[in-house]
């Protein structure tokens, strides 16, 4: 899928960067609109009609009508693009952190800095609020949800194999090496293929630095010395069998999790609910922890996944836009609807400390595992740039994975492989781009 979309996005893309001099930037005016307004939105999060309703019944002045739609990278982003080209956007739009930088590149994004309190952004966890910002250039969406990541592992198993819960990657390879030196059909982990965002989050907590702007140029550097140093880490474990490369959410994988022959997964916020569904047989015997650290990084976690609620470029109301976006993921009552029925972990101080994240939880043998979480989510360091060709930088990724799982390459190699993909993409968008 992400292939695909890869090629498809950069085609329209390029063709709407070299084909026209481009739509000139949206306007950052935040006058308030007079009488009623209605506003278009789009979402493929479960349960948003419900928020949507609650919305509408405290603001009748302000109505917003939802557009439930595919996931992103299923079509929708696409869609999303063509509007654009033809004047058609909605008002608001659920777009991923790492597709921003694409929607900004078109000049889709309304800037709406001036709709908002000049403190709205404290009111956000620090990296997200990066990540909508592009550090500080305006804002251009507002943080929706994040997944900072923590470690799932079967406390049963490192029980019985006699494994300590590892606090660095130094002690989760010594791991891996104790556990299959114990039962050879066993594995701590696995690696896989096609969810590259699971890696991009390892090479995130280990400082890396793919994508910057100097200008009007692109500096890229998808294998950064600290990602080369994550990727060197797991071809050592994939080179002498200690992980395996099962395919994340794969039948095979969630059997091995079933059954005992895989004991972790790094994981986000949001994986808690995908093993509790899908390995109910485990109830009880799973715990979590903090990601093991990198040596002398300080305390340090990572994130996989995140979208913000964007108001895009033709929206005629951009303050109404705008005031329903924070609503949408700063309000108490929203964020807990929106968590219970699409799974979103908040992107705000105070959500990830509200009442319903505070439980324990049954799955995980009575552990409050938020905790866990909403101390990882103030550890995710900011600063952490993705780049305008995304998709086509993830199915490089992926194909460059699959021949290192095969023997044919490293993943070193699959970085440079990247590497050199996200440069072509950019350079048929005219844009300037520099090998750092």
């Amino acid at each position: 899928r992400a292939a695909v979309m890869g090629a498809v996005l950069v085609a329209a893309l390029s063709l709407a960067a070299c084909g026209t001099s481009g739509p000139e930037p949206a306007s950052t005016a935040c006058a308030r609109s007079s009488g009623k307004v209605t506003l278009s939105f789009w979402s493929w999060v479960p349960g948003m009609d419900k928020a949507v309703d609650m919305w509408n019944a405290e603001n009748p002045d302000i109505r917003v009508e939802l557009n439930a739609v595919a996931g992103g990278n299923q079509g929708t982003y696409q869609n999303m693009f063509n509007a654009l080209k033809a004047n058609t956007e909605p008002d608001l739009a659920q777009v991923e952190f790492d597709m921003l930088p694409s929607f900004r590149l078109q000049q889709g994004l309304r800037d709406i800095s001036k709709c908002l309190e000049p403190d709205a952004g404290d009111r956000f966890i620090g990296f997200a609020w990066d990540q909508a910002t592009f550090g500080g250039e305006g804002v251009f969406a507002i943080p929706q949800d994040t997944g900072p990541m923590a470690m799932f592992y079967r406390k049963d198993l490192f029980e019985r194999y006699g494994i300590q819960v590892p606090k660095t990657w130094d002690e989760f390879r010594v791991a891996a090496e104790e556990v299959h030196r114990k039962d050879p059909s066993v594995y701590l982990t696995s690696f896989p293929q096609r969810d590259v965002g699971w890696f991009e989050g390892l090479a995130w907590q280990h400082g890396a630095s793919w994508f910057n702007t100097e200008g009007s140029t692109w500096q890229v550097s998808v294998g950064d010395r600290p990602t080369t140093e994550v990727a060197d880490y797991w071809q050592d474990l994939l080179a002498r069998h200690l992980v395996t490369p099962l395919q994340g959410f794969s039948t095979p994988w969630t059997k091995a999790l079933a059954d005992g022959k895989v004991l972790t997964w790094i994981s986000a916020v949001w994986g808690n609910s995908t093993l509790s569904t899908n390995v109910p047989s485990t109830t009880g015997k799973w715990a979590v922890a903090p990601m093991p650290q990198w040596s002398g990084n300080g305390p340090s976690a990572a994130n996989w996944g995140g979208s913000t609620t964007a108001v895009l470029r033709g929206s005629e109301h951009p303050y109404e836009a705008a005031k329903f976006a924070l609503w949408l993921n700063t309000d108490p009552k929203s964020l807990e609807l929106l968590n219970r029925s699409g799974g979103l972990y908040p992107a705000t101080k105070d959500g990830i400390e509200l009442p319903f994240l505070k439980k324990p939880v049954e799955f995980y043998g009575g552990q409050h595992i938020f905790d866990v979480f909403a101390e990882a989510a103030g550890q995710v360091k900011g600063g952490f740039a993705w780049g305008p060709t995304m998709t086509q930088t993830n199915a490089a990724l992926a194909d460059g994975f699959g021949k290192a799982l095969a023997g044919d390459a490293t993943l070193t190699d699959a970085l440079a492989a990247a590497d050199r993909e996200t440069q072509t993409a950019m350079r048929l968008q005219a844009l300037e781009v520099k090998i750092r």
